[in-house]
């Protein structure tokens, strides 16, 4: 069986110009690319991820850090990294944080052991000033959902600030003033994030923010139910419901016919993530969409730019900005 180090002297070239070519570096000439490929042909070599990585000193691995490896906001953020990745022949090793700090450095120091040429990071519990700390290791660290100005080159981030807001004032341009809002847990920057924006459409209607019509989640559905009885429970009274997540939003509209209260008849929704199940419930949910995915396939990009310097034909959007998708569960009062 032939092997790497045969392609490379056959075709005259040297063993990490070979590795690139079959990682399809574009820093490599199409003169080259045809030797090598030519020599790889003539001797019958069929490359193996351990030979690429031998020569390249590269694993052609990317780590993941998640939250959680359930549902379908973390799925739609992989399989936009995983899918943008493969195009390169690049893998990605996948663990997951659980929202501890504990866990989130214990899955990072994994991955570092894993001899990942990259991790991308979507922590929960570490702070900036962890997350710039372990920037500065040998394995080059990228973070997803969140921006941090000192790293702002590896970030790719979404205004949350401005999904609250929108959300909000959808809302009140509907007429609803009697506003409460599922919040997710408040130890989440974005969560944290969204209920700013409530607080900014509030204060730009001169409506006073009252802490009372805030609860606090955990962006699962039962707590979106939980949040309904919660407000009931303490004569709270509301015509409109801005919730942190879809599945809150799901949780709530449930709980609000399980009480024959009818959702967008008698209380307006507006969820968030815009998942894929938000355009399938009754009624359809109005919601933000976070574009998760292509934000996944942008740090797959960033990726590949920046730490195997693979030509992107695009430029790399750091920043995105939601939009509000309107369906069918705000009604307009008064």
């Amino acid at each position: 069986m032939s092997t790497i180090y045969e392609v490379s002297k056959l075709a005259g070239v040297s063993l990490a110009t070979v590795s690139r070519v079959m990682n399809g570096s574009a820093r490599v000439s199409e003169t080259t690319q045809r030797k090598v490929k030519d020599a790889m042909e003539q001797l019958g070599y069929r490359p193996n991820s351990a030979a690429i990585s031998l020569a390249s000193k590269r694993s052609n691995c990317i780590g993941i850090l998640v939250a959680e490896l359930d549902g379908v906001f973390f799925g739609s953020m992989m399989s936009g990294i995983e899918a943008t990745l493969r195009e390169f022949n690049k893998h990605v090793v996948v663990t997951a944080g659980h929202s501890d700090e504990k866990d989130e450095l214990d899955g990072i120091e994994f991955l570092r052991t894993r001899n990942c040429d990259a991790i991308i990071v979507h922590a929960e519990k570490l702070t900036d000033a962890q997350l710039i700390e372990l920037a500065k290791g040998d394995i080059p660290l990228f973070i997803i959902n969140r921006n941090i100005q000192e790293i702002a080159n590896r970030c790719i981030s979404l205004d949350n600030i401005y999904g609250g807001y929108l959300a909000t004032k959808h809302v009140l341009e509907n007429g609803h003033r009697d506003i409460v809002n599922i919040s997710g847990p408040d130890y989440k920057m974005d969560a944290s994030e969204r209920v700013v924006g409530f607080k900014n459409a509030l204060e730009e209607y001169a409506i006073d923010y009252d802490p009372e019509r805030i609860f606090i989640g955990n962006y699962h559905q039962e707590s979106g139910a939980a949040a309904i009885d919660h407000f009931l429970e303490q004569q709270i009274p509301f015509t409109a419901v801005i919730c942190g997540n879809d599945q809150m939003a799901i949780g709530a509209m449930s709980r609000l016919r399980e009480l024959n209260r009818t959702p967008a008849e008698d209380v307006a929704i507006v969820g968030f993530d815009d998942v894929s199940f938000a355009a399938c419930t009754f009624p359809t949910l109005t919601t933000i969409r976070y574009p998760i995915d292509k934000m996944g396939q942008q740090m797959a990009n960033l990726v590949l730019s920046k730490v195997y310097q693979i030509k992107i034909s695009t430029q790399i959007q750091h920043s995105f900005e939601p939009l509000l998708i309107q369906r069918q569960s705000v009604n307009a009062i008064g």
